[in-house]
């Protein structure tokens, strides 16, 4: 089934201020000092924020189908944000092992504790939820989920793979376009949506793409269809 593709991958795998600091300069009135810092700063680096338009639907089931996506999202996220993690941490490991033998036996403990604590709640998934996930996976780490299995297992294995999630209707090639999908934006506009409301942990996406510059550009296109 589909779902095993993910355990694979996973054990495998605006506005900001922020000033520079300054010295105290006499012109300067008014500076705030951080707590345990002896250099005095002309500003505090703020988180980037947006401003968020309210939700408007062309149809009830436009509607309807922004909300089940919403609902599918926030569910899968979380496992998307752990595959970026776990993959960065494999990678960092990696690095520091020389020996071929225990690069593979650390890989395959990687794996093992993967299986065990994941494997159960991903055969849960449905099969839209599943190609959400894959979308994630692109979005938090920059490659598809058959690159990953491909890297860190082998090619045949990724084939195989990537033939049985086919079957069901799911490809784990499939990227994260939302400069060009508008689903895609959908996802990305709920996951902001639910970063600024405390809803899901921010993890940023290694992809190059301004959300509030897609915003524009998605809203211009649905003003033109009406």
């Amino acid at each position: 089934m589909w779902k095993w593709f993910f355990v694979g991958c996973m054990w495998g795998i605006s506005l900001t201020a922020q000033v520079e600091d300054k010295p105290l300069d006499s012109i300067q009135e008014k500076l705030i000092i951080i707590e345990g810092d002896s250099l005095f700063h002309a500003s505090i680096a703020l988180d980037e924020v947006f401003i968020f338009g309210k939700l408007e639907f062309s149809s009830y089931e436009d509607k309807l189908r922004y909300y089940i996506l919403k609902r599918k999202t926030l569910k899968v996220y979380p496992y998307a944000k752990l595959a970026s993690e776990r993959l960065v941490s494999l990678n960092d490991s990696l690095k520091s092992i020389k020996s071929n033998r225990k690069r593979k036996r650390y890989t395959r403990h990687v794996q093992k504790y993967i299986e065990e604590e994941f494997s159960e709640e991903l055969k849960k998934l449905t099969r839209t939820e599943g190609q959400i996930l894959v979308k994630l996976i692109y979005r938090q780490t920059g490659k598809t989920a058959f690159d990953l299995v491909k890297e860190l297992r082998n090619g045949w294995r990724a084939f195989w793979y990537n033939t049985t999630a086919r079957i069901f209707k799911i490809s784990i090639k499939e990227e994260f376009s939302p400069q060009s999908v508008h689903e895609d934006y959908l996802i990305e506009d709920i996951l902001q949506r639910a970063f600024a409301e405390n809803k899901l942990q921010r993890q940023k996406s290694v992809l190059d793409y301004d959300y509030a510059s897609l915003t524009n550009k998605w809203n211009q296109q649905q003003k033109e269809k009406k």
